[in-house]
């Protein structure tokens, strides 16, 4: 018989004990509970068809509805070949897995100690495209600073995004169990792209893959992983309305998405969505995966299809919700509908990796016996239930808002001089080639960054795609007054412009 089983007690002893802890709002901590070999490779399973199923299922979605939701009237489709073809047509979408992929690949080469700069490297080199944290971050490693200063909100604009949210969930998935020992995976992986809130998503989101290990109650799981979440911050206010919204009205989810969106659909960090629609902050989407797995009451695609039309980064968030459920309930209670799919894909290595969904099953169960350590037999394994506790409080941002959104359409060579009040500022642009030129992609420009006359930066901005720096130019902590920012560029080549789109002012608050 396969099973999950608390010390030596029956099973119908650990059933009365289970739901009278779910009266109490609470898990069995501190308890040791045994997990069969069998129930265990069925989670994870589970876990990794749920992200791959619900990334290809909102993929076509993502980002075409900007604070909107996806009207019911609008079909979203699904067929047996859907990620088979998504893998060799769209490799870009599955992002949110193989970034997954390449933390678990240096775990299991390195081992579950691996230090952060491992991880960094790993993706920093990789030759996938990358976007937002984790583009900016690659930078800031490729260019000497590495965690967790790469993913400071002071180096890094793009701190309180969605990526390490979206990378969290192979930690939950090898902690079954152990939300706190999850938290300590997160802080060496997450700080490197992601600080504050944008870290935060990883973390909560890891939260519930370890506790749905041990319970399939959505509200208990949703509301039990929040404590790994500091009071006070943005995050948890935000997870903490959707809680409220949902025991105010559990049947109408865009009810609370119009409430959500009323009080947090705003971007303060990303620069892309400052006075925009555009949102791809950690907390907002976060926001989206938990009304996915409260309103979807734990039916598979109900959740996942509330979580794709909630809109905004709707492919990464029904695929960490039904990454989730697909944990609680295991591989096998997925609907048949969704099976086929993964049995095409299954041994098809990840785009920019080597390694297929096979592979990471064993991969992943591997990660959990390193973790447990001496706590498994060739049958099962036991881990004591962690009560989840909070990790350090930190906040991206913080003193400022934004002020001024600008537009430039600024194409230069030379030298660009740019007027504004604030105590901070990002100008957001790109290198273009205008002709052909013998350098390819290896041309590189040098700018130096002037503020008030001073010099605050030299600055090398790779046309390379793979390589580029996300933003221009950044600076924070200015006095708030009027400034004057100069960039020079120092070796101009006439195939090749820098082109600044537009510039986000903050002032203090």
């Amino acid at each position: 018989m396969n099973f999950i089983r608390i010390s030596n007690i029956t099973i119908a002893t650990f059933c009365l004990l289970f739901c009278s802890c779910v009266r109490q709002n609470t898990l069995p901590y501190g308890t040791s509970v045994t997990i069969t070999k069998d129930v265990l490779f069925d989670k994870i399973k589970g876990g990794w068809a749920g992200q791959t199923i619900g990334c290809t299922y909102g993929g076509p979605t993502e980002f075409k509805y900007k604070g909107g939701i996806i009207h019911d009237s609008a079909a979203i489709i699904w067929y047996d070949d859907y990620a088979k073809e998504t893998f060799a047509e769209d490799p870009g979408l599955y992002d949110d897995v193989y970034m997954d992929i390449t933390f678990a690949e240096v775990m299991g080469r390195v081992g579950i100690n691996a230090p952060a700069d491992s991880f960094a490297l790993a993706f920093a080199n990789a030759d996938y495209k990358l976007w937002h944290a984790n583009q900016a971050a690659r930078y800031n490693i490729l260019n000497g600073i590495m965690p967790p200063a790469s993913g400071h909100w002071k180096n890094n604009p793009h701190a309180d995004d969605i990526d390490f949210q979206i990378e969290a969930d192979f930690i939950g998935m090898i902690c079954p169990a152990m939300p706190n020992t999850s938290s300590e995976f997160c802080d060496r992986t997450g700080h490197i792209m992601n600080y504050g809130d944008g870290w935060y998503g990883g973390v909560y989101l890891s939260a519930m893959y370890a506790l749905a290990f041990v319970s399939n109650d959505i509200p208990l799981i949703v509301s039990e992983a929040l404590k790994t979440i500091p009071t006070g911050t943005k995050y948890r206010a935000v997870i903490e309305d959707v809680i409220r919204l949902h025991k105010e009205n559990s049947k109408d989810w865009k009810y609370c998405w119009f409430e959500i969106e009323k009080k947090y659909g705003f971007e303060k960090g990303c620069p892309e969505g400052v006075f925009n629609g555009f949102n791809i902050d950690a907390a907002l989407n976060s926001a989206y995966v938990v009304i996915g797995l409260l309103y979807g009451e734990g039916d598979f695609e109900k959740t996942m299809d509330i979580a794709t039309r909630c809109g905004q980064d709707s492919d990464c968030n029904p695929a960490s919700a039904a990454g989730i459920l697909g944990v609680a309930n295991g591989y096998k209670a997925i609907p048949d509908k969704w099976k086929p799919a993964i049995d095409k894909v299954e041994d098809l290595d990840f785009p920019y990796t080597r390694t297929s969904l096979k592979t990471m099953y064993s991969l992943n169960m591997k990660l959990i016996m390193d973790v447990v350590g001496s706590a498994y037999s060739d049958s099962s394994i036991t881990v004591t239930v962690q009560e989840p506790k909070a990790v350090q409080y930190e906040q991206s941002f913080e003193g400022i808002v934004p002020a001024e959104r600008r537009v430039l359409k600024k194409k230069f060579n030379d030298e660009l001089t740019l007027n504004f009040t604030g105590s901070a500022v990002v100008v957001m642009g790109q290198i273009t080639q205008v002709c052909a030129s013998s350098f390819g992609d290896n041309y590189i420009a040098q700018i130096e960054a002037y503020i008030d006359e001073k010099k605050v930066e030299d600055i090398l901005m790779p046309y390379d795609y793979i390589k580029r720096k996300y933003d221009i130019f950044y600076k924070y902590d200015l006095p708030d007054t009027k400034h004057t920012l100069k960039l020079k560029v120092k070796n101009p080549n006439s195939s090749f412009v820098v082109e600044a789109k537009e510039m986000i002012v903050y002032e203090e608050k």
